[in-house]
């Protein structure tokens, strides 16, 4: 589906201003573009919410792994008290 060329608005136009009459065409016009101006305002913060929403996905998943890598393991305790009474045990 092509963009439509000056032919077909003015087809349009006429249609329309045989449909509405001429009194009716302006403020059709206006209401038109008052919805179009309102869709487009919608469709922009739509896409803004969802960028900041990938951003703060992308942000957890990147505090998820940095927790996950820092956090101790039980078994690294147990490794370290074993290895410190061992060491206290042996005679000097």
């Amino acid at each position: 589906m092509g963009s439509i060329g000056m032919q077909e608005i003015i087809v349009i136009f006429v249609i329309a201003l045989i449909i509405f009459g001429p009194r009716k065409l302006p403020e059709l016009g206006k209401t038109i573009g008052k919805g179009l101006a309102e869709f487009k305002k919608a469709s922009s913060e739509l896409k803004s919410t969802w960028e900041q929403e990938v951003q703060l996905d992308k942000a957890k998943e990147e505090v998820s792994q940095i927790v996950k890598d820092s956090t101790i393991k039980p078994s690294e305790i147990i490794q370290d008290i074993t290895n410190s009474v061992e060491s206290k045990e042996t005679p000097k």
